[in-house]
């Protein structure tokens, strides 16, 4: 019997390679005659079998971190509200909202855990950068957008000397269209951090597969596990070109919470 390697192992960087990849996967399978038969995610799963290495490969070396777009609902100024304006938005729990809203963002907690490396100094850490993460809530929603009167699951730190950032907030849900994600930009300094024109990295942390089953089949993310299986994340519109720089490691446990710790390469 073939084993298929799930979703979750496919981080080919390549795309000259995957597209061989694929060809020789669908020759085999001709030459194995009519009783066999392969569908488009039977193929991106073998393929995932052949790239393991490429995601360990990544997650060694001083790899730069894929760059994804900033997406519709950013708070950074490039498309209508700035966040990072505003008197309170540096902070390391960004479950509540902050000035003058009250509202507080339900959810399994989630801690991130972010280690910024400079890849033009064979990534040596990177002091004293700030970091703005936002996602959506439970129920995939972002404020200031979805909802108007909050502006929680936003929020700016600064790296200490090692170069690492760390944010309490809660597991995001799944939306329609979307893997599970959430969304960073990377600033030379806080005194940048004022827009996301100033951002000298975008991108986006794509969270495991197994944690978001764990969490979605709790209480409070309706529609989530379904929306799971709905967009694969080989299949997802921003990681489908590969994910080996953007996925963290996870510990924890839905009663205490979890915790992701990422390098990020810059």
């Amino acid at each position: 019997m073939t084993t298929i390697a799930s979703p979750d192992d496919f981080a080919a960087t390549d795309p000259v390679e995957v597209a061989m990849t694929r060809r020789r996967i669908l020759h085999a399978a001709g030459a194995l005659g009519a009783g066999v038969l392969l569908s488009g995610l039977a193929v991106d799963r073998a393929v995932a079998a052949t790239t393991k290495k490429a995601k360990k490969k990544a997650a060694g070396a001083c790899v730069p971190i894929v760059s994804e777009t900033g997406g519709p609902f950013p708070g950074d100024g490039t498309n209508g509200v700035n966040v990072l304006t505003e008197k309170g938005i540096v902070r390391r729990d960004i479950r509540p909202s902050f000035g003058s809203l009250t509202g507080v963002a339900g959810g399994v907690p989630l801690t991130i855990n972010l280690t910024l490396r400079r890849t033009a100094s064979s990534c040596a850490a990177y002091p004293n950068a700030a970091v703005y993460i936002w996602h959506c809530d439970a129920i995939g929603q972002y404020s200031l957008y979805s909802i108007e009167t909050e502006n929680y699951l936003r929020g700016v730190q600064v790296a200490d000397s090692k170069g690492v950032v760390s944010f309490l907030t809660s597991f995001p849900g799944a939306y329609p269209g979307r893997w599970p994600h959430v969304h960073f930009e990377v600033y030379e300094d806080l005194a940048s951090a004022t827009s996301g024109r100033n951002a000298i990295k975008t991108s986006q942390l794509a969270l495991p597969e197994a944690t978001c089953k764990a969490v979605y089949a709790g209480p409070g993310y309706d529609g989530s596990a379904a929306n799971l299986v709905a967009t694969p994340l080989a299949r997802d519109g921003q990681f489908r070109d590969g994910w080996a720089t953007q996925m963290p490691s996870v510990s924890g446990d839905t009663t205490k919470g979890f915790s992701t710790n990422l390098v990020v390469n810059v």
